[in-house]
Parts: structure tokens; C-alpha cells; sequence
């Protein structure tokens, strides 16, 4: 249900991190900061995003008031053990989860690994029960899709499936691409599958997957597994860019394990995984061993203020989701009006508009008249990858003549060639890929800086193409 902004636990309007550029002629965007100064606009929020001022002031009383350690017998320690608590309660409401299914882990990156540690030992584990030998040496099975974060994919490259003369591969790994998702992910499945491993939405393109119509589709697939007596399939989501965005919920995604990032919804770098049953229908590995911290699945003194912040965070989106979903939308639709008024034909929305990935050159000739859209994925509220037509110019070169504009050609994590690779693996062409910027928007973002945005982004092209200001 929507909560209004008058309900407890709305978020307070958080400053965009921004610096200011003195010199420049214009006004500054709801600034104020008088003639001659504008601040830069933001627009990189799926890199990161600032702490909401809710957060801080959660993770400021939790040094002051919780430092004590978890562990300890004493009142200090209680204290501290209460603020994990609650915060667990707040991130297991966020996803519509069970407090006890939730384990706090450094970040996305740690908890990506750990799913695919569990997968795979799990599944050792049960091939050595079994009787018949020809199970003792096979090798799991995971499928995932060609645009995964990197701490799904080097992982699996580096650890899982390594592909080295005399290196025996660990694991078989199956890349799929982004169309046909459910289906092809069902085509794939082997009786040595163990693990099936599909993001819930794509930092670079902010294009969504059907990973709930994957779940149910998998659930039908491990009744008819169970009983020819084949290893259960185990379903994982890389959540990290959905939630704060859109409503995420564990049941309706049918999922064994979810990732959360914090940083992603305002709030601190760490995070959490999701276990459906954890320990008991939902297998679980500790990848550290120690002090036994988080029921010993996670060892090492908990960091407090950190978690404290997360549960803030997870308090927040759980409150105003739908309200933080419908105002990014409709900035972000403005965004793209406004960019095709200015540049009409020579502008392309990625995984919107048609593009002909097998033919560049084609792709590389502005359409006349109104463009076809084709909506192939649902997307996030707050993302647009942006192409332009203009031969002269690459998108990293846009964004190096920016006066304003603070954004990026892809994931801040991704390579140059690993950012054009994850959008050709999503359809868009060579031609336009190289000439992409992604725009992603936050919850305060405003249409003046928008406006802003767009002007500072034709001067540049202005510029690199040689045309007179």
C-alpha cells in the first residue's frame, strides 16, 4: 500500500551530492547559491546513491547508543543485539520475508558468491549420498544470462567453470541472452542443473526480468524432478537495482535467494542475502569460519552502525516504495521527452526504440518520421540508456565535455568493453552501444535538473561535433 508523505517513516528530501562550478553563466537548479555558481547534476544513481538523512541519524545513534558488542552477556551488548534485530525485522519486511531467512553480509559482491558457494557444494554433497557412482564425479550445472554483475560472472569464469589446459572445470555454466528468458531458461535445465541465476533488473539498460514467471515455471520442473529422484534446482536474484525502485517481494518471486546492496537505496555499503528457509529448506554454506555470528553462516563481529542504516534504509523503501516508483517514473518520462524534442531523430532510447543488433551500419542511419517502439522488457522507473546517431561522438566523449552532468557510459564496476558487451548482449547494436550514456535518475531528482541536464549534454555534442554554440 502507498504510504503518503505524511506518514511516519517518509523520508526527509536528501541533498543530491553534487559540488558547484563557479564561472559558469545560469541559474543554479533550486540551488540558490547566487549568480555565476551551478551545481553539477547528479545523474549516476545506480552507481550510488547519497545516505538518506533518515539513515544517518540511524547509523549516528547506533555508535553512540549500540556500540557494544553483539555477542556480549551484558547490557551493552544487548542493547547492540536489539538494533541488529530490529533492523533485520525492517529488511525481511522490505522484501516481504521472514526475519530468520535474512543474513547480513558485507555487500552484493559477498553475497553473490556465497549463493553460488551453496549451490555448488550442496550439490556435491548430494551426489556423494547418492548410490549409483555415476553421480560421484558430476559436475553441477548453472544457468545464468549474459548481462549478470560481475560478481556473478567472474566467479564463474574464475572460480566455477575455468577454461585452462589441464585445470578441470568445477562447474558447466550455460550464458543466455536476454529475449525468450523463461522459456530458454527452462530449455536449458540438465539433470545435473543446480542452479538457476537471473538478475532482477540490469544496472546498464535498466531493463527488467521475469524472474517471478521463471519461479513459478522452475516450481512446476522440481515436482516432476523430485520424483525421478533429481537434485532440486535452486533459483537466485540479484535484487540489487530493483529494490527502493520497484516492490520486491520474495513470495511473489518465488526465489531460494535474493541479493540486497544497500548503497543502491540510500543507504550504507553492506547488505544482506535472503535464504528461503534458511538451513533447512534452502541449503546454506559458511564460505568464513569464526566467532559464529549470524547462527555461524556469517562469522566476524557484526558491524552495528552499518546495519542499523540498512534496516533504516529498508524501513523507508518498505513505507514508500510506490510512492519513490510513481515520481522517478515520471521524471524519467519527462527526461526522454524532453531529450527527443531536442534531438529529435538523432536520439535513441536503448531497449525502447528498435535497433538492428546483427547490422550497425543499418542501425547507424537516423529513422525518418516517428520511430516504432517496441517495449520488449518493463523497465525501472528511474533508468534511460541514452544513444545518440551522431558518428562523431562516443558516449564516454559526451560525458568528458559535460559541464554538469554527472553520469556514466555504464556500470561504474564494468570495463569499457565489458559495458559494450552487456549492451550488445541486450540487443543494442555495436554502432549505438559505443555511443551510449546512462542516464539513471533518484528520488529527488527534479525536472529542472533535467532541463539543465539535457542543454549541458548539447553542448557537448554541439562541441564534438563541430558545431558553432
Amino acid at each position: 500500500m502507498t504510504k503518503s508523505a505524511g506518514k511516519t517513516g517518509h523520508h526527509e528530501r536528501s541533498s543530491h551530492p553534487v559540488t558547484t562550478l563557479s564561472g559558469m553563466s545560469g541559474s543554479s537548479s533550486g540551488a540558490g547559491t547566487g549568480s555565476g555558481v551551478q551545481k553539477r547534476v547528479y545523474l549516476d544513481f545506480n552507481a550510488t546513491t547519497p545516505l538518506a538523512p533518515e539513515v544517518i541519524k540511524a547509523v549516528e545513534q547506533s555508535m553512540h547508543e549500540a556500540w557494544g558488542n553483539p555477542s556480549s552477556a551484558h547490557e551493552e551488548g544487548a542493547r547492540a543485539r536489539t538494533v541488529i534485530n530490529q533492523a533485520r525485522d525492517d529488511v525481511a519486511r522490505m522484501i516481504g520475508a521472514l526475519p530468520q531467512d535474512v543474513l547480513f553480509m558485507s555487500g552484493g559482491t559477498e553475497a553473490n558468491n556465497v549463493v553460488l558457494h551453496c549451490a555448488v557444494t550442496h550439490f556435491r554433497k548430494w551426489c556423494l549420498s547418492q548410490e549409483s557412482p555415476i553421480y560421484h564425479h558430476l559436475r553441477p550445472h548453472i544457468i545464468t544470462t549474459k548481462v549478470e554483475h560481475d560478481a556473478i560472472k567472474l566467479p564463474l569464469t574464475h572460480r566455477y567453470a575455468i577454461e585452462a589446459e589441464n585445470v578441470l572445470n568445477i562447474a558447466d555454466v550455460t550464458y543466455l541472452g536476454v529475449e525468450n528468458l523463461p522459456e530458454a531458461v527452462l530449455e536449458s535445465i540438465r539433470p545435473s542443473t543446480c542452479l538457476i541465476t537471473v538478475m532482477l533488473a540490469n544496472n546498464e539498460t535498466g531493463i527488467m526480468f521475469s524472474v517471478a514467471h521463471i519461479g513459478r515455471l522452475l516450481a512446476e520442473v522440481n515436482k516432476k524432478r523430485e520424483n525421478e529422484g533429481l537434485f532440486k534446482v535452486l533459483l537466485h536474484t540479484d535484487a540489487a537495482q530493483a529494490i527502493g525502485k520497484v516492490p520486491v517481494d520474495v513470495t511473489d518471486l518465488n526465489v531460494d535467494y535474493l541479493t540486497i546492496v544497500g548503497h543502491k537505496y540510500y543507504g550504507p555499503r553492506i547488505g544482506a542475502l535472503y535464504i528461503r528457509g534458511l538451513g533447512h529448506k534452502t541449503p546454506v554454506y559458511p564460505m568464513l569460519y569464526g566467532g559464529g555470528q549470524e547462527r555461524g553462516y556469517r562469522p566476524g563481529t557484526e558491524n552495528t552502525p552499518m546495519i542499523a542504516g540498512l534496516g533504516r534504509a529498508s524501513l523507508l523503501v518498505h513505507n514508500n516504495v510506490q510512492d519513490y516508483y510513481a515520481s522517478m517514473k515520471k521524471t524519467r518520462n519527462y527526461m526522454e521527452r524532453q531529450l527527443k524534442k531536442v534531438f529529435g531523430n538523432q536520439v535513441k532510447i536503448n531497449c525502447v526504440d528498435p535497433c538492428i543488433a546483427s547490422d550497425p551500419e543499418a542501425c547507424s542511419i537516423p529513422p525518418r518520421g516517428p520511430k516504432q517502439q517496441h517495449f520488449i522488457f518493463p523497465r525501472l522507473p528511474n533508468t534511460s540508456s541514452v544513444s545518440f546517431y551522431y558518428r562523431q561522438v562516443a558516449g564516454a566523449d559526451i560525458l568528458r565535455h559535460c559541464r554538469l552532468v554527472q553520469a556514466s557510459c555504464g556500470a561504474a564496476c564494468h570495463a569499457h568493453t565489458d559495458h559494450q558487451s552487456i549492451l550488445e548482449a541486450s540487443g543494442v547494436c555495436s554502432f549505438h552501444a559505443s555511443r551510449t550514456i546512462r542516464l539513471s535518475l533518484g528520488r529527488d531528482t527534479t525536472m529542472e535538473e533535467i532541463d539543465l541536464a539535457i542543454q549541458d549534454i548539447k553542448q557537448a555534442i554541439d562541441k564534438l561535433i563541430g558545431r558553432s554554440l
